[in-house]
């Protein structure tokens, strides 16, 4: 029979493996929305349309520098949005919610911060020049494809933008690519309706041919760099710590020693 301790050692051992896997499945979690959040803040920046999701966010910050709502950043007002997705999650859902998917919340709010963030790196990018300003929409669509296959390859809970689309899914059995065009395709006309009730006119800088383009290419770009990344399953697999590296050079030295 083992004794306790030892089964207590293992227990720990295993807890503290388990904790060490979360911290770094969360911290490659992280960079993964600064790609993605650094993508969305450069088709903001091109001033040609941005991105479905990012849509009302900016029609309501846009109206907030005019006095017209409340003036919160993007990054805010996308926090916003976040929380009341993760809302109506738990209105569609019910019983069927799980506990865990509140960490969406946590999730939704790095994500506005880190958009926040990246508008403060990218002040000066702005330009009249319209090849430069498709240049910028060009390069955000790919990193924030690339942003968003790691994010989904990361396993975490999913974005709340992503998990209302699986919640009306559930309850309807509507197919999901089916359901995430219906949700992209009303948050951009919530937009427009905003544009008209704040300024009278439709922005183009909120919902425009980038908008468009956004919701086909950052797709394309997910796909492509999905299918080429399955090496990021053994780096999601990794488990740092710097005592297995102590341990295994001092065996290095111990084991040379005994040979000479």
């Amino acid at each position: 029979m083992e004794n306790i301790n030892d089964l207590k050692k293992e227990g720990s051992i295993d807890a503290k493996s388990r904790i060490i896997s979360f911290v770094w499945q969360h911290l490659l979690l992280l960079i993964a929305l600064e790609l993605m959040t650094f993508g969305v803040v450069l088709c903001i920046k091109s001033e040609l349309g941005c991105g479905p999701i990012s849509t009302l966010p900016l029609a309501f910050t846009i109206a907030g520098d005019f006095g017209v709502v409340i003036p919160w950043s993007v990054g805010v007002y996308t926090i916003v949005m976040n929380a009341v997705f993760v809302a109506l999650q738990v209105i569609i859902l019910r019983e069927r919610f799980e506990l865990l998917q509140l960490f969406q919340l946590v999730i939704g709010f790095l994500f506005g911060w880190l958009m926040d963030l990246n508008m403060l790196f990218t002040s000066s990018f702005v330009s009249d020049n319209i090849v430069v300003r498709i240049l910028i929409l060009v390069v955000g669509c790919v990193i924030m494809g690339v942003g968003i296959a790691f994010e989904v390859r990361c396993g975490s809970v999913t974005m709340p933008g992503e998990g209302i689309q699986v919640a009306i899914t559930r309850v309807s059995s509507i197919p999901f690519h089916k359901v995430k065009i219906a949700v992209d395709t009303t948050i951009v006309m919530l937009a427009v309706v905003s544009s008209y009730m704040f300024f009278g006119k439709w922005m183009w800088n909120v919902v425009g041919p980038g908008t468009l383009f956004a919701m086909i290419f950052v797709g394309i770009v997910v796909k492509i760099v999905n299918a080429r990344i399955g090496w990021f399953d053994r780096v999601l697999a990794y488990r740092p710590g710097i005592r297995r590296y102590i341990v295994g050079l001092a065996r290095y030295i111990y084991d040379t020693k005994n040979r000479n």
